[in-house]
């Protein structure tokens, strides 16, 4: 799939072997692994954002309750909603780029 597949396919692809790489032998991560995955591995797109309620929002829940464990649908999801408020989502949507 990362070889033959298309950006978009690879970018997922990606992102579930990133996932994977962190995740505990049950395919789950906890809830402070995950906040510390997103730290290091998304952090251009949460730069900047720490005073948005929605990103504190987000956060805190990663902060709550670390025995719950996350699959990578819950892990996706707040990669999702990440980017929705990112500042860096107004850029992406303002590059052209040429095929």
């Amino acid at each position: 799939a990362l070889r033959k597949g298309s950006d978009l396919e690879k970018a997922f692809a990606t992102a579930a072997l990133v996932y994977n790489n962190y995740a505990d032998p049950e395919s789950k991560l906890s809830k402070s692994e995950a906040k510390s995955l997103l730290q290091s591995q998304f952090w251009h797109f949460i730069q900047g954002q720490e005073n948005k309620p929605k990103y504190q929002e987000i956060i805190s829940s990663l902060d709550e309750d670390s025995e719950n464990k996350i699959n990578f649908e819950d892990f996706m999801i707040l990669l999702v909603s990440l980017t929705l408020m990112s500042d860096l989502l107004q850029e992406i949507k303002n590059v052209k780029t040429t095929k």
